[in-house]
């Protein structure tokens, strides 16, 4: 089960908030002055003497911390880690990353609407959004379509109205795995990794029903779509092993969740497995 952690920062949020206002407002008043006995002149005290409530003295203690750390993780930086291997090269399994939440517009957590309008993505961005089929989960890819073009897939060779992308193999196939290849691929402003499989096949089964499949005439299969207003065509740097785009369809606007800026952590750093060089790289 997938436990959505904006839901449950606003739940505590106001629980924790309201048990405060009410104290304030309703509960402190009472215990301003508390009677000492059963004397109407026996002394009193003020309720500031008296041990508050355990639930108001918890709320009170953390209520500043949750709505500090809804705050930052809503409107200013949010951290993720990488749970598969479809970014490799430029992400690896296991790195944990911050994301900058201001990049395409502040929204309200939980509703998602959009309060401050601040940009859209750019060719090459890393972003992160919530999955349409399963918003509940996020997902990380790399914004390849934007609104408005026209993409093709041939024989591993992306092109983007009409014009294909830069692709240039790294010296003795870079540091891909057993099977694979990477290369060095010009995406608008943004130069890249990607990986690929070494011989150059890739399967249709499982495609997206919204791509246009066509033959070419050496007999392989290839691909062809335009992005619709409003929505962004995402693929994974592990170009043959990733379930992007191609497979689910588009990512809406309003699905968007943030840009992918920084690792700050990798979980074979922390179990002393390697990759601690990657610590404080910046995502291009």
């Amino acid at each position: 089960m997938n436990i959505d952690f904006a839901a449950v920062l606003v739940a505590l949020t106001i629980l924790t908030g309201g048990i405060w206002l009410l104290d304030a407002l309703v509960l402190a008043p009472r215990r301003t002055r508390v009677n000492v006995g059963d004397s109407e002149s026996a002394p009193q005290v003020p309720a500031t003497a008296l041990k508050l409530p355990w639930y108001v003295d918890l709320s009170k203690s953390f209520f500043p911390v949750i709505l500090a750390v809804l705050i930052l993780r809503s409107f200013v930086v949010e951290p993720f880690r990488i749970p598969s291997e479809s970014m490799v090269p430029t992400l690896l399994k296991g790195d944990f990353i911050l994301v900058n939440k201001f990049a395409y517009g502040l929204r309200l957590p939980v509703l998602n609407a959009k309060l401050i309008e601040n940009g859209q993505p750019k060719r090459g961005d890393v972003v992160v959004f919530r999955y349409p089929l399963e918003p509940a989960v996020a997902y990380i890819k790399r914004v390849v379509g934007l609104p408005g073009d026209r993409l093709a897939y041939r024989q591993g060779q992306l092109v983007i109205n009409g014009q294909a992308v830069s692709l240039t193999p790294l010296v003795n196939g870079g540091t891909a795995e057993t099977g694979y290849r990477q290369f060095t691929e010009q995406l608008g402003e943004v130069t890249h990794q990607i990986q690929m499989l070494a011989n150059g096949r890739w399967g249709v089964a499982g495609l997206w029903s919204g791509l246009q499949l066509q033959r070419e005439p050496d007999g392989s299969m290839a691909w062809s779509y335009q992005v619709p207003a409003g929505h962004f065509f995402v693929m994974g740097d592990n170009r043959d092993n990733s379930a992007d785009s191609r497979y689910w369809g588009l990512v809406p606007e309003e699905n968007l969740i943030g840009k992918a800026f920084f690792i700050w952590m990798n979980l074979d750093c922390i179990t002393f497995n390697g990759h601690c060089g990657r610590i404080g790289n910046g995502i291009r």
